[in-house]
């Protein structure tokens, strides 16, 4: 049970906050927990004045949960701190039964019709509706499957419009919600880390309504076309993205994106670390793991090396790192700085191999004579560190174009335009980007995502108004173009536009 220090705690309830539990509650001002509590530690790590201690002696009457790396301790009857594992009768088990298709199929959308899965012609080359009265400037029909299918095609201004690109790498790039900049100007934004990878935001409504905008579509539209495009992270980076190409920050090409943070490579490779050393150190600027303590360690029976680090612990073997410009994305340059020696208790000759996740950097140390010295790597080490290179993929930059595909631009296609939008939601039609697939946000409107991979380059286009133009495609039945109000009197047969297309190219039309 977690330990209180009353003279320390003020009530502030931030500890029964997160409490999922029910364990811990503020009464007359002065937290106090119960038998539910789980020793997780959640209320410790909140707790603004240090007044809370997770105990190191576990219940007697508790199993520990193995689930995560918190190892709840768990009394009979009751959860764990995430609320999933229940013990019954000394018998850890799940609280809820396994879920099938079958329970969940109706919240998941339907599949599209395989007639309308892919458009019959793309978009591209095909021309603006303008002005917004006009039916869109190819609407084609043909029989697909046995049924009568309808695309409507159209090059379409977006301005409201913008580009999330991933860079996978773990160098520092700047902080989150620091301004991007192109030539100057601002683009966009530096966005959550995800796993692996640094995001921009770049485009949107606010940057290209600003006077800059014409750079910001200008941006959005280079890195759609993937071409290589230099921006500046501003206090951060400067950096150079292509789309399916490495990115270069600060004239640094990464060579790999990790396989997963400290933790998870800990893991991932524990049986190669078990033979590779005594101990193992993952510097990550996510997650830093020690192997020994680590619950992948731990399985393997691998004794602790005495070994303390300098980071903060997060659970046993799981240390948070701290990000910049050295080793794993972290703020060590050299692979020693981790360890606290004055606090370490190292036993003479044993070995130590200190690596980044993605194995690109490591060193090999033995402990003697109350210090360590680096040695040559063993064939133990060699062949785990090639295990893990060869796990990582290369470090890529990608990017998923963004935009609302609403007002007057719909015209084209249906004089109901709310109806076009139920029928994309309701999988009756369905819409591409240059034959590309598109994930349709959900709520209102027709909000799309794309891969910019996927749409053959390049035909993104951006105009002074400022906007983004791109091909796009609504592909349905013609029972359901028609009843949502489509153009029918603009259908043309799909073989009567393949051979106006064929005499032009010819010269003759």
């Amino acid at each position: 049970m977690v330990q209180i220090d009353l003279d320390k705690c003020t009530g502030c309830k931030t500890c029964e906050m997160v409490c999922q539990v029910d364990a811990i509650k503020v009464v007359k001002k002065k937290a106090q927990a119960n038998d539910q509590c789980v020793n997780c530690a959640a209320c410790v790590k909140v707790c603004p004045v240090n007044a809370l201690s997770k105990s190191e002696t576990p219940g007697t009457d508790s199993i520990i949960c193995g689930a995560c790396p918190i190892a709840c301790e768990i009394k009979k009857g009751h959860t764990g701190a995430c609320l999933r594992y229940l013990n019954d009768g000394s018998r850890l088990v799940r609280n809820i039964p396994l879920v099938f298709y079958s329970e969940v199929a109706d919240i998941i959308p339907k599949e599209y019709l395989p007639a309308i899965a892919k458009p019959l012609t793309t978009a591209i080359g095909a021309g603006t509706t303008s002005p917004d009265s006009r039916p869109a400037p190819y609407i084609v029909q043909s029989k697909v499957d046995g049924l009568d299918v309808v695309t409507c095609v159209t090059e379409c201004p977006f301005t409201v419009n913008g580009i999330k690109v991933k860079i996978d790498t773990d160098l520092p790039i700047g902080e989150e919600g620091s301004d991007v900049t192109y030539l100057k100007r601002r683009v966009g934004m530096v966005t959550t880390e995800e796993y692996g990878a640094t995001m921009l935001a770049l485009g949107g409504l606010h940057t290209t309504a600003e006077k800059t905008g014409m750079f910001s579509v200008k941006v959005v539209t280079d890195i759609a076309n993937r071409k290589r495009v230099p921006l500046s992270v501003r206090g951060g980076a400067k950096i150079e993205v292509q789309v399916s190409q490495p990115p270069v920050i600060n004239g640094v090409i990464p060579g790999k994106m990790r396989v997963g943070c400290g933790s998870a490579t800990a893991g991932l490779f524990s049986t190669f670390f078990r033979k590779a050393a005594d101990e193992i150190i993952v510097l990550d600027h996510q997650i830093t793991s020690l192997f020994s303590e680590h619950a992948a360690g731990r399985d393997l029976d691998t004794p602790p090396s005495g070994m303390v680090l300098k980071y903060r612990k997060s659970t046993p073997g799981r240390y948070f790192g701290e990000k910049g410009d050295g080793l794993g994305g972290t703020n060590i340059n050299h692979s020693l700085d981790i360890i606290d020696m004055e606090k370490s208790k190292v036993r003479p000759g044993t070995t130590l191999l200190v690596t980044e996740t993605t194995g690109e950097r490591y060193a090999f140390f033995r402990f003697e004579h109350g210090k360590f010295i680096e040695i040559d790597p063993t064939p133990e080490v060699l062949e785990t560190m090639n295990e893990i290179a060869s796990s990582c993929e290369p470090s890529r930059v990608s990017a998923m174009f963004i935009a609302g595909a609403g007002g007057s631009a719909r015209a084209g296609i249906t004089k109901r335009p709310l109806k076009l939008n139920e029928a994309i939601r309701e999988r009756k039609a369905r819409l591409t980007i240059g034959g590309a697939p598109a994930f349709i946000m959900p709520g209102g409107g027709i909000t799309f995502v794309v891969d910019v991979e996927q749409v053959k380059s390049p035909f993104f286009y951006w105009v002074p108004t400022p906007a983004v133009v791109a091909p796009i495609e609504y592909t349905m039945r013609m029972e359901d173009y028609i009843a949502i109000g489509g153009h029918a009197h603009a259908i043309r047969p799909l073989d009567e536009v393949i051979e106006e297309m064929r005499m032009r190219k010819a010269g003759k039309g």
